[in-house]
């Protein structure tokens, strides 16, 4: 008897403790619908059907119900899901919210405190520092990189050609995005493609698997349950950042020997200017950081390479995806496909010999077309997290200091309102006139506003790069099984990303 009446006066105090707590978010939101949050558990019952699987269909469901931005108590924390372009805008456009959601904080041992971590002024300084990497001069160098590691994916898609059977082209993509990102990024070859037992390209693929993994699994995701349950995957996850670290740190090591270098012969020699002219030409974003300085002093190694590091995860999954996403969508739309390989043969020739250039790649409109409405249907990134530090004032509201705010990448991409027939592939809707007419936060998968995703020319240079040297030499055949996305990390397909080639006659 004395035990049950501690339980109640616990309750009851729990309770009376949350209601003043929560008081003032309640009033604040008491304009927003949402599941009826019942007491100390809020509406938690609410998660228990969700899986990776059917996320995305219980958000079109949830949207229906409650509109396109919501409220969602669970437990003591309050959720707001963002579905309207008006709302994100609001948010997205701020200098004050620009703290990411506490999900993020599974990366700090792998990516530290660099650009995609940080906030408030070190997240305003590393900006300012890293916008110059990915100046158009820089990036037309990066081209000629794209162009090589495209040439060898091509060759590794051989074996798969005419055999009249699918396979998924997720794995091949993967291997040609990392060598890539590691060229650019750090100036240095890993040859992933044709050595995928390479130590850091394994580390690489593991930690990648073991943070999709956490990210989905609430328990896990702390830092001390994970230890205690899985200590196997721990290790694991242990030995692939120490790897990744190493191999960053010793590279970082080698660039800044040989910039000193460089630095001593145009001081000692007099050979400024054409040193200087075959140094840009070697320039990798790593070499950027290596120059830059913080509030007059160079970045340590430890500050480049969580800047490294952030490049590596940011440029190498996502494009992944998206490129994956592509390719079976092309496969799928033959009418989508012939008109890709008639801009490509009208404004690079016919010819396969190297020569792609920043400029001609400029000029590939339906193909940007073709990879907007991927990234529509399909955003790597489908959803963005916030957490508000202070009050949020929008037209029609106000969301409070405390709430963690996710917008929905891929529910406004999906919204009949936004885009007619939204579930139709419709690169078309992507040319100029229609884009005037919508919202500019209606198709965000590069996220917007000042904390925006600072590479995403880059992303769209290299995925142009990649459909334009496989189309060239193959056919994209419609084989196996449409892709089902599945929440995660990185957008997913449950059943891979499933094609068919044969060899194409120009």
């Amino acid at each position: 008897m004395v035990l049950w009446l501690g339980i109640l006066v616990v309750l009851i105090v729990l309770t009376v403790t949350q209601y003043f707590l929560n008081k003032h978010k309640n009033q604040l939101v008491a304009n927003l619908s949402g599941p009826y949050p019942f007491i100390l558990l809020g509406s938690v019952h609410k998660l228990f059907c969700l899986s990776p699987q059917n996320f995305f269909k219980l958000l079109i469901h949830f949207r229906k119900i409650w509109g396109k931005t919501y409220r969602i108590w669970i437990f003591n924390r309050l959720i707001i899901a963002i579905g309207d372009p008006k709302v994100a805008e609001v948010l997205l456009s701020s200098q004050t919210h620009i703290k990411k959601h506490h999900l993020y904080n599974l990366f700090r041992p792998w990516l530290g405190v660099g650009l995609l971590m940080s906030d408030g002024r070190k997240w305003f300084s590393r900006r300012k520092i890293i916008t110059p990497t990915f100046h158009f001069q820089i990036l037309e160098r990066f081209v000629e990189i794209f162009e090589q590691q495209s040439d060898v994916l091509v060759k590794q898609l051989e074996k798969h050609c005419q055999t009249g059977k699918e396979f998924d082209v997720h794995p091949f993509i993967g291997l040609a995005a990392l060598d890539i990102i590691t060229e650019t990024a750090m100036g240095t070859k890993i040859n992933a493609q044709t050595d995928p037992t390479n130590e850091y390209t394994r580390a690489v693929n593991d930690i990648t698997r073991i943070m999709s993994l956490r990210f989905l699994n609430v328990p896990i995701a702390n830092e001390t349950i994970f230890s205690i349950f899985c200590p196997r995957i721990k290790r694991r996850q242990v030995e692939c950042i120490k790897t990744m670290h190493s191999f960053t740190i010793k590279v970082i090591e080698e660039h800044r020997k040989a910039l000193q270098e460089v630095l001593l012969v145009e001081e000692n020699d007099n050979q400024v200017h054409n040193v200087g002219v075959e140094t840009k030409k070697r320039m990798a974003l790593l070499d950027v950081l290596l120059q830059s300085t913080c509030e007059g002093k160079p970045l340590t190694n430890e500050d480049i390479r969580e800047e490294v590091d952030t490049f590596m995860f940011e440029g190498h999954d996502t494009t992944t995806s998206a490129l994956s996403f592509a390719l079976t969508q092309i496969a799928r739309h033959p009418n989508v496909q012939q008109k890709l390989v008639e801009e490509i043969c009208e404004i690079l020739g016919k010819e396969k010999t190297p020569g792609i250039s920043y400029k001609l790649l400029q000029e590939l409109k339906y193909t940007e077309c073709v990879i907007k409405e991927t990234l529509r249907l399909y955003p790597p990134v489908p959803v963005i997290g916030r957490e508000l530090l202070q009050d949020m004032s929008y037209d029609g509201g106000v969301l409070p200091a405390g709430s963690e705010v996710l917008v929905g990448i891929w529910l406004m991409g999906h919204d009949g309102d936004l885009f007619p027939d939204p579930e139709e592939f419709r690169p078309e809707r992507h040319l100029m006139e229609a884009a005037e007419r919508a919202s500019s936060f209606s198709f965000i998968p590069f996220s917007a506003g000042p904390r925006n995703c600072i590479g995403q020319k880059f992303a769209m240079l290299e995925m142009k790069c990649v459909i334009v040297k496989i189309l060239r030499e193959y056919e994209l055949l419609p084989l196996g099984e449409d892709v089902k996305p599945t929440m995660n990390l990185i957008l997913r397909s449950e059943n891979g990303f499933q094609l068919g080639l044969r060899h194409r006659i120009l």
